[in-house]
């Protein structure tokens, strides 16, 4: 990753937004974030904008892990989704992409509090060998959220992705494309 320029970077979460549009695992709304870590920086590229189904390089700004502007502005309420980011990075090393939507099969999941079960064999072939787990719900941006979000990181050290409680999908993995597979997966 690190051999990739700053464009191309961009150019990745812009090619995953669409990716997931493509696959049709968008709500109709198209919300979602996505971000993906910044080599060497302690930053993170990340959407400035709810709707990414057609996002654009011009849409994601880059901030720190603990949601100070670097470059570009960041809308008050976008600034609830740095924490639910940075979590994930601080927490698993090795990841460089996260994407939070609200994919309508998993999001089902995620009202009903049920973990997504590992019974799918699509899963087993993309190394998912664990239920995907449910982070209890608390208000977005909340550092209960958060909270909530690294327990089940710390509980569940394998799965790609946690469901948010009465919220959504939070998918993670080494890049933005790979990401938006597993999301399409689940």
């Amino acid at each position: 990753m690190t051999n990739l320029s700053y464009h191309e970077l961009r150019e990745q979460l812009v090619q995953a937004a669409h990716r997931l549009d493509q696959a049709g695992v968008m709500s109709h709304s198209g919300h979602g974030n996505m971000s993906m870590r910044l080599p060497e920086t302690g930053h993170m590229l990340l959407t400035s904008v709810g709707q990414i189904t057609h996002l654009t390089p011009e849409e994601l700004v880059v901030v720190t892990f603990d949601g100070e502007v670097v470059e570009g502005s960041l809308d008050p309420i976008a600034r609830e989704i740095v924490g639910m980011h940075a979590c994930v990075y601080r927490v698993r090393k090795e990841v460089n992409a996260v994407i939070h939507t609200h994919s309508p099969r998993t999001t089902s999941f995620a009202l009903a509090h049920q973990a997504l079960p590992c019974a799918y064999e699509a899963f087993l072939r993309f190394g998912i060998t664990d239920d995907i787990p449910v982070a209890d719900w608390a208000p977005r941006g909340s550092q209960e959220a958060v909270s909530y979000i690294v327990e089940q990181l710390e509980r569940h050290p394998t799965v790609p992705a946690v469901l948010l409680a009465n919220h959504g999908l939070l998918a993670f993995s080494s890049d933005p494309l790979s990401t938006a597979q597993l999301i399409v997966i689940m």
